[in-house]
């Protein structure tokens, strides 16, 4: 049993007061407290420092938490009992031969800080991403936390730390934050799968506690389906620039526009009426038919003017670039829609099918956004594409949208007043 008590250490005048065994606890003038173990080591003497002394009332509970979540020979501060703990193991090195130095670093050497685990974390997981979502993903890490948090050990950072890194951006840039909030777990995530870490990820609610409320998330805004109508056959009755036609065709076909603006004539298959969007300019990276309506085919067939229906459907300046994101939200502006953007009319398509033809199944509007539907189990037994059930839908859609009214759809109407 050892000399010193938990109110004796708290006491403790300064100089070296021992314990027994070779622990002594340390007092500084300026009252600063650490605990130091001399043992015999390979026939030397050495004073071995163990860390700071822990003086914060702790429960018995509490103590056995703290030590279970970090290891022992990580612990920068220690109490009595956790003290003596370490001294015992550190002895037993001694008196094995082996260097109690060397084995008190061991572990905090191996266990990577969190910007080095930023580092081996993006190289394995860019394996299986994108190239621009793993450059994005390591450099708003770099960007917004590894100033705050790069230098600290991934096994000791806890809800209040990431709270503290994400502060700075959290109001300005709650988009990114919430992004960074989940890659940093990710990060985290990695580390404990790898041994370094053992306590829980930070929890999110822990974290938001301590910041400000967001206010509703945004999304891109989506013109009401039922004024779709209008604006798409006002679209058409204008001149067939290269953005105009491009946004028109967008719209009838749902897709991003990305995929618009870099398609190309060998995707389309005017005899099928099909267009196959191959896998590199897919936001999900895999392939996509989608079934062209006569009225995207009427799109395609103005679109040929703009060139000799060979390689981009709708060529930017020059003829050999695509266009930029910006020409068709430019057409959409000077069509008088600032407030709406391009991709909401994705959702503008997905609010029409949902409230106008509930007689199809919800899964094929998903399909035919190229979205990723149900479980990996239901995807890896649903072997069809929907083109059929796909191509009523996509129709009805066209027709609704240029004023041609669908044979196969029932208008719902309101209810009397």
């Amino acid at each position: 049993m050892g000399k010193l008590t938990v109110e004796s250490v708290r006491g403790a005048k300064p100089g070296r007061h021992a314990d027994g065994d070779g622990l002594y606890l340390l007092v500084k003038p300026t009252g600063a407290r650490s605990w130091v173990l001399r043992v015999v080591s390979n026939g030397k003497r050495r004073d071995i420092g163990l860390g700071a002394v822990d003086l914060s009332p702790k429960s018995k509970k509490g103590e056995d938490e703290a030590t279970s979540a970090i290891p022992l020979m990580l612990l920068r501060s220690l109490t009595l009992k956790q003290a003596r703990e370490k001294a015992s193991a550190l002895r037993k090195i001694a008196h094995a031969g082996l260097d109690p130095i060397a084995e008190r670093d061991r572990e905090r050497r191996q266990i990577p800080t969190f910007a080095e685990a930023v580092d081996l974390a993006h190289a394995e997981f860019k394996k299986g991403w994108a190239v621009k979502h793993a450059a994005a993903f390591k450099a708003s890490l770099e960007t917004h936390v590894v100033p705050h948090i790069g230098r600290e050990r991934v096994d000791v950072i806890d809800h209040a730390m990431v709270r503290d890194a994400l502060a700075s951006i959290w109001t300005d840039k709650p988009v990114m934050a919430r992004k960074v909030r989940v890659r940093i777990n990710q990060v985290l995530g990695f580390a404990k799968s790898k041994g370094w870490r053992k306590s829980d990820l930070p929890d999110a609610k822990e974290v938001r506690k301590g910041l400000a409320k967001h206010g509703r998330t945004g999304h891109f805004a989506a013109m009401p389906f039922k004024d779709a109508p209008a604006f798409v056959q006002a679209l058409i009755g204008q001149d067939g620039t290269p953005g105009r036609l491009a946004l028109i065709f967008t719209i009838l076909t749902a897709a991003r526009s990305g995929e618009v603006r870099n398609a190309r004539w060998e995707q389309v298959d005017l005899d099928a009426a099909t267009w196959t969007r191959p896998a590199e300019i897919m936001k999900m990276k895999v392939g996509h038919a989608i079934p062209l309506t006569p009225e995207a085919v009427a799109v395609l067939e103005r679109a040929k003017a703009l060139g000799n229906g060979k390689g981009l459907i709708f060529p930017g300046k020059g003829g050999k670039t695509s266009l930029s994101d910006m020409t068709l939200t430019k057409a959409l502006r000077t069509a008088g829609q600032a407030q709406f953007t391009v991709h909401g009319f994705r959702s503008s398509f997905r609010d029409w099918a949902a409230e106008i033809m509930p007689t199809i199944p919800p899964m094929v509007a998903e399909m035919a956004l190229a979205h990723s539907v149900g479980t990996e189990t239901e995807r890896a037994y649903l072997r069809s594409d929907l083109m059929d059930l796909r191509r009523t839908l996509m129709t009805a859609w066209a027709e609704y949208v240029t004023g041609k009214p669908a044979a196969n759809v029932t208008p719902i109407k309101a209810a009397a007043a």
